[in-house]
């Protein structure tokens, strides 16, 4: 409640104030890439930044956060913001309890309270120089958005306690925890985890992480079924990573290609995506295939691409490549040259020449033309290139697969 030390603010101040909301509300998602580089910086924070779909998550939290403290600055201004639990707030209580999180991240909140306040004070000096005015409107401006971020702290402290009382010894906790440990490489007795799992570890496996980025609501599980039905098989390890990311595991030997998983999903509502891993053998395999799954999740995020479906062996080479995005893009003209902006028909035949093992009769069956047609097409090509293709062919090759990760974009 407020008492003698925040006092209802004058009229003028209370203008002040709603004027402030009421042109920054409009500017919120602007500010969104500094809050959520703020709120992900502590080094505590780390599995929140280096998961796609929790760092999502933290970004919308804070997006909410943001526009709620304006809009109720607006219409009441500098009065303590009504502490009604957001959707946004449970998603992360929520997601915080699934992935075993320690709720410690208050220098990361407060990072977050800092940008946000060094925003606001810039626009108060630009509303107002008046010297009588600007005390007031700061005090109460402090008040109002210290007061908003430690009342959600406290929500969302308690909101988290609600959760992991409701998910006490569930199931889904105990199979995270498993896999955790070996994930990382702790020793656990084999047939121990495969009792809490309930599947083996033996043989063949290889993992695929199922998510949405999407505001719209999908059927994760539905997704997962459709997934397992295009890898051909009957039976999966599955876990609920977070409230929008499940990940799997199965018995497969081949990951089937990206078109049949794409086929299967296009019959579910909302938009799920689908990282494979590589197949590996036991529970070396197990760890190394969801690694790379989720390298290759994080690779659509960091080329921001919107390809629904991805495998790691189709994108190992651009993963190592492009950890600065930068270095990336300079990579594919230095490697494409004046190729790069030349009629997509020539990069559709490079491109499908080394999808074909550089057989030119294939190439030309596959693209329903001549032979002599492939023939002019290829030379026009190293014409094009920097170097010809038979000496650069890999790094060609790489650079396509970028290219095309970033027209799914």
């Amino acid at each position: 409640m407020e008492n003698e030390l925040w006092p209802a603010p004058s009229d003028r101040v209370r203008e002040l104030i709603r004027n402030i909301a009421e042109k920054l509300l409009p500017l919120s998602d602007g500010m969104l890439d500094e809050l959520a580089a703020a709120s992900l910086q502590d080094p505590q924070y780390r599995e929140f930044a280096a998961d796609p779909v929790l760092a999502e998550t933290d970004r919308r939290l804070v997006a909410a956060n943001l526009k709620r403290w304006l809009r109720s600055n607006i219409q009441s201004p500098g009065r303590r913001v009504p502490n009604n639990a957001s959707p946004e707030t449970l998603i992360y209580a929520r997601d915080v309890v699934l992935r075993g999180l320690v709720l410690d991240e208050l220098p990361s909140w407060r990072a977050t309270q800092r940008t946000t306040w060094r925003w606001w004070l810039n626009a108060c000096f630009s509303e107002t120089s008046d010297l009588q005015e600007l005390p007031e409107l700061i005090e109460v401006s402090a008040n109002s958005l210290t007061t908003f971020a430690d009342d959600w702290i406290e929500a969302v402290a308690a909101h988290v306690d609600e959760v992991r009382n409701e998910l006490a010894g569930g199931a889904h906790l105990q199979r995270y925890a498993t896999v955790e440990l070996l994930l990382q490489g702790s020793r656990i007795v084999r047939p121990r985890a495969e009792a809490q799992l309930g599947y083996a570890l033996t043989g063949r496996h290889v993992a695929a992480i199922v998510w949405t980025d999407s505001d719209v609501a999908a059927d994760l599980e539905q997704a997962a079924e459709q997934t397992m039905r295009a890898c051909g098989v009957t039976t999966r390890l599955t876990v609920v990573a977070s409230t929008a990311a499940l990940w799997l595991w199965m018995p497969v030997r081949d990951v089937p290609a990206p078109s049949d998983v794409m086929s299967e999903l296009s019959r579910l509502a909302g938009t799920v995506r689908v990282a494979f891993g590589r197949p590996g053998d036991d529970v070396a395999g197990f760890r190394r295939s969801h690694m790379e799954a989720a390298a290759a999740q994080r690779l659509l995020t960091r080329l921001q691409s919107r390809l629904s479906v991805v495998r790691y062996e189709d994108v190992q080479l651009v993963d190592l490549l492009t950890a600065d995005v930068a270095q990336a893009d300079q990579f594919v003209k230095d490697t494409l040259g004046d190729l790069v902006d030349t009629d997509p028909l020539l990069m559709d035949t490079v491109s499908t020449y080394i999808d074909e093992r550089f057989n030119r009769s294939s190439t030309a069956q596959k693209l329903f033309t001549h032979r002599n047609t492939i023939d002019r097409r290829l030379a026009r090509v190293d014409e094009l290139l920097p170097q010809p293709l038979n000496q650069n062919s890999v790094s060609v090759a790489a650079a396509l697969q970028l290219l095309k990760l970033r027209a799914s974009t």
